[in-house]
């Protein structure tokens, strides 16, 4: 038996994967209805003392962000989702929807805020905004004023404390 959480409304399910069809890419919830999308690993091993997963619909991915290595941090990609994203340092105290693992403590918590968003055009585009950061964002070497909001071009670079990050559309 596995434990999943339905994304939809948040009940808990046990679920015998020995039962599930191996074609099977998605059941009903029975409390809610909703589809609820599986993916089958045939070498996990659940037992009854697994910490609950939540199993997230399916997203599609509408650009990332490369972290740039450097002395403070490794090399990293942040895939990027229609939708806010906070992005910002990797802490225990999470306040970032991103976090990057680092230990640059210029950057700040959550730095920045990447918003997807359709246009009237039905065209995806992305918009960077600072988030009240205390060291400030620099975004193609200018730094951006506390209120203003930038729409991002593939290869554009961002620089949150030391790190340096390019987007990719």
């Amino acid at each position: 038996m596995i434990p999943i959480k339905c994304p939809h409304c948040a009940v808990g399910l046990k679920i015998d994967e020995t039962k599930i069809p191996a074609h099977l890419t998605s059941f009903k919830c029975p409390k809610c209805k909703a589809q609820i999308p599986v993916s089958l690993i045939h070498a996990c091993q659940a037992t009854e003392e697994s910490e609950t997963v939540l199993v997230q619909p399916g997203r599609e991915v509408l650009g990332s962000l490369l972290i740039h290595e450097n002395p403070d941090t490794p090399q990293q990609e942040i895939l990027l989702y229609e939708g806010s994203q906070i992005i910002g340092r990797k802490s225990n105290a999470e306040t970032s929807t991103s976090g990057i693992q680092t230990t640059d403590r210029s950057m700040s918590r959550a730095h920045i805020l990447i918003e997807v968003k359709k246009d009237a055009k039905g065209y995806y585009k992305h918009y960077l905004s600072d988030n009240n950061s205390k060291n400030n964002t620099l975004f193609n070497n200018k730094y951006l004023d506390k209120q203003e909001v930038v729409v991002l071009q593939d290869g554009d670079e961002i620089v949150i404390g030391h790190t340096l990050i390019r987007f990719n559309a």
